[in-house]
């Protein structure tokens, strides 16, 4: 692989594959972006220091493969050595990515082994994971499987060498050009430890189990370059997914996902979805930023730490939640940056017009379940409409439900703004509107719809100007952004 423009993919949460290409372009300098669902690929020159600073990705990969998906015929054999076709191919070039994985943690001044994630590494909860204990249990007798099979198939050429430093490990792979002729490339005296961790859905997984793909991988791997499975504590994991959309194969970059943000002690909203509501909030130097509902502020830590040239403000009721959001500011150093005050976000003790940026996240799922309180909807929306500038900007995360109700509630008050939500055909543009799985929302059911007549006029002063659809584990949720065209009450 050529020394400098490295070639990643980042996983991403449902719905923020566009804030994450986005991004990468900004903060990266990235070229040859591109994104498919819960994955955003691109080419990048940047050290392991700037990598670490995104803020919408999950996991981040060194790409080994990308491939279209491997075609669901010819019967489990065939797919079988497609899939061994994988590593068989190009053995040179795992070896310069490996070598390109081991230069990039050297720059991080690491010199220590640099061991990936556990074996049940923090999963972003939009994924649906197996039991812990379970992929623990079942990816043990896959590694038992795949040492015995290995030695039956591959005799001495794969007995387990001795355990040796990591240095002597990057050492023994530094040079593989030194292999002859065109025999594989197997390094039987390289004591270098591996794990692979498969994913795969779709057609495939009607044929193939995750399991007997990767002991296949496995398998080869130990035959190709003499590694040693170990799936405790490896010096290496190869990260195989199959799905039907591509068939993608890839090295982590970090042990922690880059979604683990050490300055949050107690988390409450996802981080990346806190900090894909701030990126759309316009936020610049010397703003007054507001969150009247802030829970644990992780909305305000994700801005602030963005856009520390800005004000913060966060509200709440809750003692419990104030208390948790101040052990957070101060975890994060940001006291000088975030005022937090108790008050109801339906009577906020603040001045009219005096802020810049109103950005909430509004309860909702099985954790809130509000039935009457409903109605208190168009108070809060006319608090924050009060506090807010003209010009300003509104971003809430809402259900689809809550969406439904805003709707009415902003009818006329801009009818070319863009309402509709995107059609995800462009970078520019959010990510498709999430379809209802039934979820509960704080809307509760069997509430009248008639509750919005209850004002005599919509809120006119805030135009929609963008929807956007994300995922919160299994619930759907919508990112609203509002622009405050003029004095409330004014037309």
């Amino acid at each position: 692989m050529a020394a400098g423009r490295r070639r990643y993919f980042c996983t991403a949460g449902r719905g923020l594959e566009p804030f994450l290409a986005r991004e990468v372009r900004a903060r990266l300098g990235a070229t040859e972006v591109d994104f498919v669902s819960g994955k955003v690929f691109f080419s990048s020159e940047a050290e392991p220091g700037e990598l670490k600073k995104l803020k919408s990705g999950e996991r981040l990969f060194l790409l080994l493969k990308k491939h279209p998906p491997l075609p669901a015929c010819g019967g489990k054999g065939r797919m079988l050595h497609k899939i061994k076709s994988l590593v068989t191919e190009e053995p040179k070039y795992w070896l310069d990515v490996i070598s390109t994985w081991r230069n990039l943690h050297r720059c991080e001044g690491k010199k220590d082994k640099v061991s990936q994630e556990n074996l049940s590494p923090l999963k972003r909860k939009s994924e649906e994971e197996t039991n812990i204990a379970t992929k623990r249990q079942k990816t043990e007798q896959v590694t038992e499987t795949v040492s015995q099979e290995c030695q039956m198939e591959a005799g001495k050429r794969c007995v387990v060498p001795e355990r040796k430093s990591s240095q002597d490990c990057w050492n023994s792979l530094e040079d593989p050009s030194k292999s002859s002729g065109e025999e594989p490339i197997v390094h039987d005296k390289v004591g270098f430890s591996f794990r692979v961790s498969c994913r795969c859905s779709g057609a495939v997984a009607k044929i193939l189990p995750s399991q007997e793909i990767g002991r296949a991988v496995g398998v080869v791997l130990m035959k190709q370059f003499g590694w040693r499975a170990d799936l405790r504590d490896p010096d290496l994991e190869i990260f195989v997914h199959l799905n039907d959309i591509h068939t993608v194969v890839g090295i982590p970059l970090f042990r922690l996902p880059l979604a683990n943000r050490e300055y949050i002690k107690t988390a409450g909203l996802r981080s990346t979805v806190a900090w894909a509501m701030a990126s759309l909030a316009e936020i610049s130097a010397g703003s007054f930023v507001l969150d009247p509902m802030c829970g644990l502020g992780t909305i305000l830590l994700e801005a602030a730490k963005e856009w520390p040239e800005a004000s913060y403000w966060g509200a709440d009721r809750s003692d419990s939640q104030l208390e948790g959001a101040d052990v957070n500011i101060r975890t994060a150093g940001l006291m000088d940056k975030i005022e937090l005050l108790k008050a109801s976000v339906k009577a906020l003790p603040l001045p009219s017009e005096s802020f810049d940026t109103v950005i909430s996240d509004i309860p909702f799922g099985k954790k809130f379940r509000i039935t009457k309180d409903i109605q208190l909807l168009p108070d809060i929306l006319q608090e924050m409409e009060r506090v807010l500038r003209v010009g300003g900007t509104v971003v809430l995360l809402l259900s689809q439900d809550l969406l439904a109700r805003m709707d009415g509630l902003t009818t006329g008050a801009g009818n070319d703004s863009p309402r509709a939500v995107p059609d995800g055909t462009s970078e520019a543009a959010a990510a498709e509107g999430l379809n209802a799985d039934g979820n509960s929302s704080s809307l509760g059911t069997g509430v009248e719809e008639s509750f919005l007549s209850s004002r005599q006029t919509p809120f006119r002063s805030l135009v929609p100007d963008g929807v956007y659809g994300v995922a919160l584990g299994k619930t759907d949720a919508f990112i609203c952004k509002y622009r405050k065209i003029s004095a409330a009450g004014s037309q």
